[in-house]
């Protein structure tokens, strides 16, 4: 057992293994910073861009992170961890330098897709690389949590800081991008240190199509071949997968509420309640930690007594804190709000994940796992827009009325998915 500890430690600190964790934690940092701390103020307060212009920007990003994976993790095999990388992070470092030379909507809303496209091959590589040390035994469990220590740190650390910055130049933005292009170079000098093309295992793959009577797979013929296996996950999911029709609209309102809240949420403390940079770095600090800190005893409890009363709890919860947010204005009633909604999503998450992987068939599980993962993603490209049209044209505190009762309706659905999770046979039929 002592042997098998040694092992698995050696491997994460493997060279590999240390660069990818470098990579996350930097790239998380970039776009925390971005996302969360400052575009959502300098292009609404300083550049005074609409909320609809910030809306279409994040959409555009999660569009161009999600769209291009698959692209990166296929020109990952050819190219290597390192020129998949570098390529992409030359593409991260124009996004950072446009968004701090131009001030237009269009270079801005660019610059955001960009930014997406730019970091797309990270988690590909990511995943990829852990799995390449596993292991015999594929035994990858402490790298990936390793993974999410860097993800937690670099998403929490960066708002935190570049709020600390902002307060301390008076939101001189010049140089919070002079930092966060700094940050991007970082992050290419470390991807040259990745490995490269591995020729050998290329030689073989050439090899093996060669005696088959095949040639190596070109971009299209991936591209038609990507085509055809959409096709048969969607027959697969239409004949086999049993699940309540109710299941698809409630995991795209799951990230949709994320999306909502994403664009508007440090504009609106920072701009319609006043709250100083320094003081969201503590609100951060106070929602993101209760989060962090009750996720490993809750998702005990939701191991030992099922998601069932966690899921109800969580999202009504959620939902009638995220309704009184938008009238709250006193400092430690923000505080409270902030740690109810942190809690609630810590009794959401690990909930509804044991939710979800109860109703996956036993065959085809990362086909389903794959399709329940793209579908909740989509919320995250659709909310930005809606937040930002709201914002504009309804009032400030629209895009959060309407994440709460976005987050009732899942407690609705989850109400009927809990009593019926699988269609009707006369429904299946």
């Amino acid at each position: 057992m002592e042997n098998i500890s040694k092992r698995a430690t050696g491997r994460l600190l493997s060279p590999l293994f240390i660069a990818l964790w470098v990579l996350v934690f930097l790239v998380e940092f970039l776009k925390g910073s971005l996302l969360v701390s400052i575009l959502p103020v300098y292009m609404g307060d300083s550049l005074g861009l609409s909320a609809g212009v910030i809306g279409l920007a994040f959409s555009l990003q999660y569009l161009g992170d999600n769209l291009f994976r698959v692209p990166a993790g296929w020109l990952a095999e050819r190219m290597g961890y390192r020129g998949t990388m570098a390529a992409a992070l030359i593409v991260t470092i124009a996004a950072v330098l446009m968004m701090s030379f131009f001030s237009s909507s269009f270079w801005l809303v660019l610059a955001c897709l960009l930014l997406g496209i730019g970091t797309s091959p990270l988690w590909p590589c990511a995943m990829t690389g852990t799995t390449e040390i596993s292991g015999p035994n594929n035994s990858n469990g402490a790298a990936m949590g390793t993974l999410e220590i860097a993800v937690l740190g670099g998403t929490g650390l960066g708002p935190i800081i570049m709020n600390f910055v902002t307060a301390r130049t008076g939101q001189e933005y010049s140089i919070v991008f002079m930092i966060l292009t700094g940050c991007s170079i970082l992050m290419l000098l470390v991807a040259l240190l990745l490995p490269g093309r591995k020729p050998v295992k290329e030689a073989a793959v050439r090899g093996k199509a060669a005696d088959e009577g095949r040639a190596p797979l070109t971009l299209g013929s991936r591209l038609q071949q990507m085509s055809n296996n959409l096709k048969s996950t969607l027959d697969f999911i239409k004949t086999h997968l049993k699940v309540n029709p109710l299941l698809y609209p409630a995991l795209f309102l799951q990230s949709f509420v994320l999306g909502l809240l994403s664009p508007v949420l440090t504009l609106y403390a920072r701009t319609d309640l006043g709250i100083s940079p320094n003081m969201y770095s503590a609100l951060l600090i106070a929602g993101g930690g209760i989060t962090i800190l009750a996720l490993i005893p809750l998702g005990k409890l939701v191991d030992r007594f099922g998601p069932r009363y966690f899921l109800h709890v969580g999202f009504g919860l959620a939902g009638l804190t995220l309704f009184t947010f938008a009238g709250i204005s006193t400092i430690p009633m923000i505080f409270l709000a902030v740690c109810v909604i942190g809690f609630s999503y810590a009794l959401i998450l690990p909930a509804w994940n044991t939710f979800l992987a109860g109703l996956v068939p036993g065959s085809e599980r990362g086909t389903v796992w794959g399709f329940f993962l793209t579908l909740q993603g989509s919320g995250l490209v659709v909310g930005p827009i809606v937040s930002g049209t709201l914002w504009d044209h309804v009032g400030h505190t629209a895009p959060f009325i309407t994440s709460g009762v976005v987050m009732l309706l899942l407690f609705i659905c989850h109400l009927l998915l809990e009593r019926r999770p699988y269609r009707s046979k006369s429904t299946a039929s």
